[in-house]
């Protein structure tokens, strides 16, 4: 006569008669929730530093752009805009771009040292966290 296997006739707790496994426990649940919280404390933080170190370079472009567009100007003209809309006008850029930080259109319009001359000659951001990093930079 043949025996059951021992393995057989012991069932761990959670498993019904017909071998199937119903849902899951709660201690699973809380486990698998505090993995779930653990991976998001790590995630998160490195998403948004990406996200506003991607800003500070788009930021960083569409001043350069707007420099370029100063000096290209003043170079055909031979003085610089009274207003950044001038460079739209005179298609210059398509558009004045938008600061990704501030998400506006408002720059700092700087004007020239020299007296004898007006217009725009440099711009920056009007946004705090940037201004230590756009004052030094100057067009030429």
């Amino acid at each position: 006569m043949l025996r059951p296997s021992p393995l057989s006739r012991s069932k761990p707790p959670g498993w019904q008669s017909g071998g199937n496994r119903h849902g899951f426990t709660l201690i699973e649940m809380v486990i698998v929730m505090a993995v779930i919280g653990l991976l998001l404390t790590l995630a998160v933080p490195r998403y948004f530093v990406a996200l506003d170190n991607g800003k500070v370079k788009v930021q960083q472009q569409n001043l350069a752009t707007m420099r370029d567009a100063l000096d290209k100007f003043f170079g055909d003209q031979g003085r610089y805009p009274e207003t950044l809309e001038e460079l739209v006008q005179k298609h210059y850029l398509r558009s004045v771009p938008v600061d990704p930080v501030t998400e506006s259109p408002n720059w700092i319009a700087i004007a020239p040292v020299d007296p004898a001359l007006s217009g725009v000659y440099d711009v920056r951001s009007a946004a705090k966290a940037a201004e230590s990093e756009n004052v030094s930079a100057t067009t030429n």
